[in-house]
């Protein structure tokens, strides 16, 4: 009920703002995605609220209020329902393009393919193991050793300086050496190793709140048609993020999110920039809204409880 008056409280006193009203209602539209508002229960809704008003307020509840109230819902309810719609598609694209990055589509199948395909290829000895990898690249053993000698050529220096001038043995042994550091360089191929890479590229590496939000990110992206376990982890990662001092942009977030993305995502179009986007917009209007709060919350908590004698503080307690 206090959660309906807010919400209710908040598109009332926004109605002289119209930017400032359609951002709101579109947010409480956001958290009501995984409720099946339709035309019928937005009316039953409607005159059951302008009845209670009617009943509460007699004779002030004039005809123009009454009309006033229903065309104040029908919008609201009407942009629910088209909250619902309209972003449904969006709601998919998040979900297919999420198990794309976090790869949790494709990593049992990976499992299953690794463990058959080390039963079927069995192999002994150093041969075994170099022709195995020929096999899998389509280069002959023997072209392999070529390849790699060569390639030991880029790392030893030119003819006639102090590396050139080391015997054979040395100089394929520097050589071999500086191929396994070239093959051994790692790409990131998950999110968080994408957004981690990313966030150190573009100068984001010392916001340590960006960590926080990464922690809590799997869970909001999937939970999110789900409104109050949404809004359960805004509230929690809130109260984490204000531990932390210093100034935080969340907007560094949705440019270090998106570029991550386009690196993961091969298929990614305009669609999936305005679906990410608008994902990141509704989830930092809720933490905003909590924002700062905690310093003073704790406060008052602390005043509370220290203000209760023992037996209070039992009943608390239990």
């Amino acid at each position: 009920a206090m959660r309906f008056m807010n919400g209710l409280s908040q598109i009332i006193g926004s109605l002289g703002d119209p930017p400032a009203c359609k951002i709101i209602v579109e947010t409480l539209g956001f958290q009501h995605l995984d409720l099946e508002v339709t035309i019928p229960r937005v009316l039953i809704f409607r005159d059951a609220i302008i009845e209670l008003l009617t009943v509460e307020m007699g004779p002030k509840m004039t005809h123009k209020a009454k009309e006033g109230f229903a065309v104040f819902l029908n919008y609201v309810g009407g942009s629910y329902i088209y909250v619902r719609v309209k972003f449904a598609e969006r709601i998919q694209i998040l979900t297919s393009s999420w198990a794309t990055a976090s790869k949790k589509a494709v990593d049992e199948v990976a499992k299953g393919d690794a463990e058959e395909g080390a039963s079927e290829e069995g192999y002994s000895g150093a041969s075994g193991e170099f022709g195995k990898k020929a096999k899998k690249t389509g280069v002959p053993a023997s072209k392999g050793v070529e390849t790699k000698k060569s390639k030991g050529k880029w790392f030893t220096g030119k003819k006639g300086s102090p590396r050139g001038e080391a015997s054979k043995g040395g100089t394929q042994s520097s050589g071999s050496e500086g191929s396994n550091d070239f093959r051994n360089t790692s790409v990131p191929t998950t999110y968080n190793e994408m957004f981690m890479f990313n966030a150190a590229v573009m100068g984001f590496g010392a916001q340590n709140w960006m960590h926080e939000v990464l922690a809590s990110f799997d869970t909001i992206v999937t939970n999110v048609s789900n409104s109050y376990r949404l809004q359960e982890e805004c509230d929690v990662l809130s109260l984490r993020m204000s531990k932390y001092k210093g100034t935080i942009k969340l907007g560094e977030y949705r440019s270090v999110m998106l570029a991550s993305l386009r690196s993961l995502v091969k298929d990614w179009g305009s669609q999936h920039e305005v679906a990410w986007s608008w994902l990141w917009e509704n989830v930092a209007r809720m933490i905003k809204a909590t924002m700062g709060k905690p310093a003073y919350q704790e406060r008052a908590l602390a005043q509370f409880f220290n203000s209760l004698d023992e037996t209070s503080m039992g009943i608390w307690r239990r």
